[in-house]
């Protein structure tokens, strides 16, 4: 079977019209539906339900076209394979990561990488967990470190050897500060800043029993950066992980753990069913490799 036919299927297929497809196609009509005529009788199946202005696919076209699109994607990456085999690695990793003390391990996993592969360049972006799942399933990201949990539905992960205690942020100052762990009766007192994620809310709710409706919500945030200089300016408190303190350096603040502990580990997450490319094989295997002696 020509991949070319493979091609001018797919088309058909995605434009539901031979006329548009040949001209998609630089073809001739006539040309294209004799091509999908031949592909027909060389599968032993009908492809096409065909109608007066628009034809669609069968459920054995169906079928086709996802066999037909993993086949094409199969030869791309085995082409660059090849051409990867006889010069050096080259490519542009398009990485997402969550503000947290992970940022360390993968940062210094990236330089490692790149003195390994120069050619390699990366594009970083920072964001929380909802942002980053979105900027993964559209394909604007090849990778994103997340917090944990995650929907293994959905992805393919590594696990990261990093972890994070969660609990509360706040001025030295505060009379809280000198106490050595948060409970909810505490936090029930408190003016709050809180995460977005309904479902880190959830888990913090279910390990410290928390009712969240008597909870003060004064504001929500993404990020820490905006609602780490609302906590220094007023008379507020913030749920996060250690990691956000350790990254400001800011002797004016303190984090005060959980109890009970909560903490929370990290991954390194892709798209499923997506192809994985030369340079994103490699990347994975130093991540694993990594994973595995730290």
């Amino acid at each position: 079977m020509d991949t070319r036919v493979i091609k001018y299927f797919l088309t058909v297929a995605q434009t539901n019209n031979i006329t548009h497809a040949a001209q998609q196609l630089h073809v001739t009509q006539p040309t294209l539906s004799r091509q999908m005529i031949d592909l027909e009788k060389e599968l032993g199946v009908t492809l096409f339900d065909r109608k007066q202005r628009r034809i669609e696919l069968t459920s054995e076209g169906i079928l086709f076209q996802q066999r037909a699109s993993t086949i094409l994607s199969l030869l791309t990456q085995t082409k660059q394979e090849l051409q990867n085999a006889k010069e050096e690695l080259t490519g542009v990793l398009n990485i997402g990561c969550v503000v947290s003390k992970v940022s360390k391990f993968v940062m210094k996993i990236i330089s490692n990488f790149q003195k390994k592969y120069p050619k390699v360049s990366f594009n970083l972006y920072d964001g929380n967990g909802d942002l980053l799942r979105q900027r993964l399933d559209s394909g604007l990201e090849d990778f994103a470190v997340l917090i944990e949990p995650v929907e293994a539905a959905k992805y393919n992960f590594i696990v990261l050897p990093v972890h994070e205690q969660w609990g509360l942020i706040t001025k030295r100052s505060d009379q809280l500060a000198k106490k050595h762990s948060i409970t909810k009766s505490d936090l029930y007192k408190l003016p709050l800043i809180i995460p977005t994620r309904n479902i880190v809310r959830d888990e913090i709710s279910d390990v410290l029993k928390l009712d969240q409706t008597k909870l003060n919500i004064m504001a929500t945030n993404n990020l820490p950066s905006n609602a780490y200089e609302l906590l220094k300016a007023g008379n507020y408190y913030m749920l996060g992980i250690q990691g956000i303190v350790n990254s400001f350096h800011d002797p004016e603040l303190t984090f005060i753990p959980f109890s009970p502990h909560k903490d929370t580990g990290h991954v390194l997450a892709w798209r499923k069913n997506t192809v994985v490319t030369p340079v994103m094989e490699k990347f994975l295997q130093e991540f694993a490799d990594q994973a595995e002696n730290s």
